[in-house]
């Protein structure tokens, strides 16, 4: 049992620190106690998996999993919270929605995607799902006199529900399959009695159900609507955090499945075919978008795809690459969403017109946000260009030269409305007089984007670590 709890000791942390953040926060009501709180707790939750980094095993009768894979996946998580509430506060000061409440349900839904990356049980799996997608309802929905926000909480929920809904659906139809609902006891009786018809449409409702958290094509729809209706650093939260776990969930239940899912035609034929129409939806549809908050909508929609391409690639090269994808992924597009809602929190609006100029007043955002944009677009020196090498390589590696070559020409479409940012803030003049200041959280971004310059010219070291998570991932 002490093992059990070492094991869990991330998990087991976040929870306390949710309860602690509950109780806090209503016996004081004070949102800068527990915004400051959930910082302490962010570096508790981290300083505890590094503590237990180097443990493997299952725990609480192998309901959960501890792994290199989701110890790694933890801090992505944790990342991105952290940086999400270092920047949060002008926004949240501006739109008059500063309640404590909105740092507690960012811990919960953390705490809903560390069960998604560690679940050794679909059951396990269900409840972190939904534990990370209701609190990110709630997020959706803060500005609660907005009619915007509401729209884009409404249709979270109903479209996330109907989700959940195939997924439950999906796992239902597994257990039939196999009387399990362990994720390596299904793989046992799979090798003992082989794969049924009813596993295979099990297994593609699950699918159905991860696919549309990571915004996949066909299941993207609500994506642009909910990025623009919802705050715009609840849309940076959820457009990573949420993406990472559901890859994470993704590539626990494919190297689970490996023995029957690797060389299956069916199966890569029909992650390869959602990654590339996931990655020419995404990039056209970015083209012809006037808001940037859309245009970051539809361009998740296209890193979803490139991430596809390693899952389609599949084996510890392509999972490799798609977990080194989700770190940087992260950064950039949190850093992207971040400068968004500050300069929406100095009157700004977020159409393209709306950054002109801003280079002449605010040389530093103006600077980070290049360097977004330019690794969103995958050039190099940047981590967003090792990201796209190495899904990419995965691809040919695995005999899908082809996938690497859309997944390029669609990279080459998605620079022109980068670029686009890049020359409305740069080389033209404000239509209005602009009074951006320079605050704590411009600071925060431009040590976040120095992290995506030095992971692109320095990627060696976590490369390794995403390998050696992944290989220790494989091991029974």
């Amino acid at each position: 049992m002490l093992h059990d709890f070492l094991l869990s000791l991330p998990i087991l942390t976040t929870t306390l620190w949710v309860v602690l953040l509950i109780v806090i926060e209503a016996l004081l009501q004070r949102h800068i106690i527990t915004k400051y709180l959930s910082l302490v707790g962010f570096a508790v939750v981290a300083a505890s998996t590094v503590y237990v980094f180097s443990e493997q095993g299952f725990a609480f009768s192998e309901m959960v999993r501890a792994s290199t894979i989701s110890h790694f996946a933890n801090f992505v998580f944790l990342l991105s919270g952290a940086i999400v509430t270092l920047i949060s506060d002008r926004y949240l000061e501006e739109e008059r929605i500063w309640f404590g409440e909105y740092y507690v349900m960012m811990f919960i839904s953390i705490l809903g995607m560390m069960l998604m990356a560690s679940a050794a049980n679909m059951a396990v799996l269900f409840i972190g799902l939904e534990t990370m997608s209701i609190a990110l309802y709630i997020l959706a929905g803060l500005m609660r006199r907005d009619r915007r926000s509401n729209e884009a909480a409404m249709k979270y929920f109903l479209l996330g529900s109907f989700a959940s809904g195939f997924f439950l659906y999906g796992i239902a139809l597994i257990y039939g399959a196999t009387g399990e609902l362990a994720l390596h006891r299904i793989t046992e009786v799979l090798q003992l009695r082989g794969t049924s018809p009813l596993f295979w449409i099990g297994l593609s409702l699950l699918m159905i159900g991860l696919f549309f958290k990571i915004s996949a094509v066909p299941f993207h729809q609500w994506t642009p609507d909910v990025y623009q209706g919802a705050p715009t650093p609840a849309a940076a939260f959820m457009s990573t955090g949420a993406k990472a776990a559901a890859f994470a969930a993704i590539i626990s239940v494919a190297s689970n499945f490996a023995a029957q899912l690797q060389g299956n035609l069916n199966w890569s034929s029909a992650v390869a075919i959602i990654a590339v129409a996931s990655m020419i939806v995404g990039n056209v549809a970015a083209l012809v978008q006037e808001e940037l908050k859309r245009m970051l909508a539809y361009s998740s929609i296209a890193h979803a795809g490139y991430m596809l391409v390693g899952i389609a690639a599949g084996g510890a090269e392509g999972f490799s690459a798609v977990i080194y994808y989700t770190l940087v992924y992260t950064l950039m597009n949190i850093g992207a969403f971040s400068v968004v809602a500050l300069l929406e929190a100095e009157g700004l609006g977020t159409s393209y017109s709306d950054y002109a100029g801003v280079f002449k007043k605010s040389p530093l955002l103006a600077g980070v946000m290049a360097i977004f944009m330019l690794s969103l677009a995958g050039l190099p020196p940047l981590a967003g260009f090792i990201g796209k090498y190495k899904v990419f390589a995965a691809a040919i590696s695995a005999g899908m030269t082809w996938l690497a070559l859309i997944g390029v020409l669609a990279s080459a479409i998605s620079a022109y409305y980068y670029l686009r940012v890049m020359v409305s803030m740069f080389m033209r003049e404000p239509d209005q007089p602009l009074n951006l200041r320079t605050s704590g959280s411009a600071l925060t971004l431009a040590l976040v984007a120095l992290a995506i310059v030095l992971l692109g010219i320095f990627p060696t070291e976590i490369l390794k670590l995403t390998s050696k998570a992944i290989e220790l991932g494989f091991a029974p």
